[in-house]
């Protein structure tokens, strides 16, 4: 009988002891589906390609906003865990004979949301504000891209990306997954008369598995996107107005409608000269989840500003 009861005792003892460590885990993750593309991408989420052939620079400063990135239902109960997103990115980037070295700073800037229970689960709001709870930078992307195929403002331009993400941020807040990240893509672009357009199909190598949100991501995924648009003159500046759709899938659901989000924008941009080297884009994009999976909010509206270097064999 003694024994019995030590054994019956140890065995609480250990399941105690792993639901204590369970429950210590962090329960968040990034959250966030929308990368802006590279300081002089021209796009908000793909990449124009138009990388010049000589030295130069380019810098960009994006503000956006997400409503509900991540709501759940067990169809009685709706949460919005985390209901309204805004956040800042700024980046810097050295272009050299087509190659483009560029680091991003995703700052979130208020990140809110609900607690409650959902499938037998507890969640905690995030709850990020400046001045009161700060978390200055969520992760930092290190990026490389290259133009191999086309000339600058050509019909058609090939290239490659890799980024490396680093983790700055807090799980808890829903803003970083708390390990190293990365992505490798296969960029196309290219220029036609008013047409203009750009695509993408990559892999996010995405390592973590283990949070206990319905829908979460697992594992890494599959990226896709697309973007067309029209220019438009408008005297020394030019307009481009089309949509840019994009997403990610998660390869062991591949398209399945747990494991797949998928967004568009209406994406509008005006650009002109600051002088012979350098020019200026302002950038405005207002959409929403087509798939509204995690991460692909339920609208969205996103404004960005950009310094780049004017290339000397664009047509």
């Amino acid at each position: 009988m003694a024994s019995s009861k030590r054994i019956r005792l140890a065995v609480m003892l250990v399941v105690a002891g792993h639901t204590s460590i369970a429950s210590a885990q962090p329960q968040g993750f990034a959250v966030e589906r929308l990368y802006p593309s590279a300081p002089g991408g021209g796009w908000l989420v793909m990449d124009n390609l138009d990388i010049p052939d000589g030295l130069g620079g380019d810098l960009s400063f994006t503000l956006g906003y997400a409503n509900n990135p991540l709501r759940l239902s067990d169809g009685t109960t709706r949460l919005a865990i985390v209901s309204d997103e805004v956040f800042a990115d700024v980046g810097a980037a050295l272009t050299y004979e087509g190659w483009r070295f560029y680091l991003n700073f995703d700052s979130p800037v208020v990140i809110r949301g609900q607690s409650g229970m959902i499938a037998g689960n507890a969640f905690t709001r995030p709850s990020l504000y400046p001045g009161s709870n700060p978390d200055g930078i969520s992760d930092v992307r290190v990026g490389t891209d290259i133009r191999i195929l086309g000339e600058p403002g050509s019909p058609f331009r090939f290239g490659a990306s890799a980024q490396l993400f680093v983790p700055f941020g807090n799980r808890d807040d829903y803003d970083t997954d708390g390990t190293f990240r990365a992505m490798l893509r296969a960029l196309v672009a290219g220029d036609r008369g008013l047409l203009t357009y750009a695509a993408q199909l990559g892999v996010h190598i995405r390592p973590l598995d283990d949070s206990p949100t319905p829908g979460s991501p697992e594992g890494s995924e599959f990226l896709f996107g697309a973007a067309a648009g029209v220019k438009l003159p408008v005297r020394c500046w030019t307009a481009v107005i089309g949509p840019e759709v994009f997403g990610a899938t998660a390869f062991r659901s591949f398209f399945g409608s747990d494991g797949t989000a998928i967004e568009g924008l209406l994406s509008s941009r005006l650009e002109g000269p600051i002088d012979e080297k350098r020019s200026i884009r302002i950038r405005l994009g207002l959409g929403g989840g087509i798939h509204q999976q995690f991460g692909a909010a339920e609208w969205r509206m996103i404004l960005g500003v950009e310094i780049y270097n004017r290339s000397a064999s664009r047509p």
